[in-house]
């Protein structure tokens, strides 16, 4: 049956075909590799399911670092015309203001628009989300998404017991990831669990282990345990799988083009915020003050405020204070829903050492190299060697684009991260190419890390768009940067 829909953004083929397979289906996973538009589907799905008045509600559960996105830019920019929306976020803490919002969302007004709300993973750990969550949906036909679904991935955590007994109440289900699979197979039991335990046809993740792992029984001193070796029966398992989910990679959607950009909202800490608002205050009163201001002032001013989206503050005396920050978990979340090798530019070297500290805890210490100013020559042709080489398990690049940034081939990576960007257009758009170049046979994803309502989106905007930094940070186009 196809479905005919008018949308607000024109959609690529992929999307179209993704949309065409779940959307009248009540439970549907939709495995599109980051930079493939899943986001868009979802939305346009959620438009298609009001219109034909199978819903009245959606609730997009995802990350910390994603859930505010879809109100700022996801929502805006592809829901159609003809639906006005009230949107809805919640956050742990909350003015009066938001606090009155949340509470009018339950009945009156609202009830006569698409309301959507948007909420964060880590909130269904906490019993007050359920109180607000059984108002909100009482007598509503509503859908229920999880964004990132491998944030559900451990069948024993509490927020995932908690999202598979709440979403019972739900009329329609959808899950989204680019990487279903982190770790293995067996990844997918909770995933398919929270939208319906038939999917699968097991009745406990042990039997769905016992059919798809291979175990042998080890033993450690005087303890005898069960350890997994293999999966088998995968074939299997994938025929069960593909009716109810829809999987594109970056290199088979022929209609994406060979670079695509996307961002990713990393959301301020109240530290920051009160930080932010004072150095903005001072820099916005000299601009407005008449006095001769010059370029490197400007850019002196930009530069705090960016090492303070980052997370730290450098003192008078040079001394690095660390703040608390969002920056390095979303870059943890992004990475989670990646495959392959990845190149992380970071600006300032305090960054590059905490990123590569943590990817090494993480995923041990053979996956991450270095290359920036401490890194000796022959560190550097090893670092390179070493990602290149596709056999070897080094996964991280880990450089600053001006030290990395030129002349240097990377095309083993087909994922990009910005961790932060330095202002120099010619850097941006090097760093960019060390993957983007001969030799590389896939599509290349760049993912800029930014903060919403700062100077981080400016910054970024401009680089993109191949612009000169200096050539706009003075007179009032500065002034509007720092209003936001």
């Amino acid at each position: 049956m196809s479905v005919v829909f008018h949308y607000k953004t024109k959609p690529y083929k992929h999307q179209e075909d993704a949309l065409h397979k779940s959307y009248d289906k009540e439970n549907f996973a939709y495995f599109m590799e980051m930079g493939c538009g899943k986001s868009k589907v979802l939305i346009d799905n959620i438009a298609w399911l009001y219109w034909n008045n199978k819903i009245d509600t959606a609730i997009v559960v995802a990350p910390k670092g994603v859930y505010t996105n879809w109100k700022n830019n996801e929502i805006p920019a592809h829901l159609i015309d003809e639906i006005t929306p009230k949107v809805y976020v919640w956050k742990s803490t909350l003015n009066k203001r938001e606090q009155a919002d949340l509470k009018n969302s339950v009945g009156g007004e609202a009830r006569r628009h698409l309301r959507i709300l948007l909420i964060n993973v880590e909130a269904f750990a906490s019993k007050k989300v359920f109180k607000f969550l059984e108002m909100f949906t009482h007598r509503s036909k509503f859908l229920l998404a999880v964004d990132e679904s491998t944030t559900i991935k451990n069948i024993k955590a509490k927020r995932t017991k908690a999202l598979i007994e709440f979403a019972g109440g739900a009329k329609y289900k959808r899950i989204l990831t680019g990487a279903p699979i982190t770790k293995s197979p067996l990844d997918l039991y909770s995933q398919f669990l929270f939208m319906d335990r038939k999917l699968l046809g097991f009745q406990s993740y042990w039997s769905f282990q016992g059919r798809y792992a291979v175990m042998r029984r080890m033993k450690m001193g005087h303890h005898e345990f069960n350890q997994i070796i293999g999966y088998n029966n995968l074939d299997e398992l994938k025929r069960k799988i593909d009716p109810h989910s829809f999987r594109v990679t970056k290199d088979e959607a022929l209609d994406l083009p060979p670079k695509i950009y996307t961002t990713r909202q990393v959301d301020l800490t109240m530290e920051q915020e009160r930080h932010y608002q004072s150095i903005k205050k001072t820099s916005v009163a000299l601009l407005k003050s008449g006095e001769m201001v010059t370029t490197p002032e400007v850019m002196t001013r930009l530069l705090r405020l960016q090492q303070l989206l980052c997370g730290y503050l450098v003192t008078d005396d040079g001394e690095t204070k660390e703040i608390e920050n969002n920056r390095l978990d979303v870059l943890l979340e992004v990475i989670e829903e990646m495959e392959g090798k990845v190149i992380i530019w970071s600006r300032f070297r305090h960054d590059i050492l905490k990123i590569q500290s943590k990817l090494a805890q993480i995923y041990g210490a053979s996956s991450v190299v270095t290359y920036f100013g401490d890194t000796t020559m022959d560190q550097r042709d090893n670092a390179i060697a070493k990602f290149q080489d596709s056999a070897d398990p080094t996964r991280f690049f880990v450089s600053n684009p001006q030290t990395g940034g030129m002349g240097l081939t990377l095309h083993a990576a087909k994922n990009v991260i910005y961790y932060s960007n330095d202002f120099n257009l010619e850097s941006r758009k090097q760093s960019e190419d060390r993957a983007h170049r001969v030799g590389q046979q896939n599509k290349v994803l760049y993912v800029d890390l930014v903060c919403p309502n700062t100077v981080d989106v400016h910054i970024v905007k401009t680089l993109v768009n191949k612009n000169k930094l200096a050539n706009i940070t003075l007179g009032e186009r500065i002034l509007e940067w720092l209003k936001v």
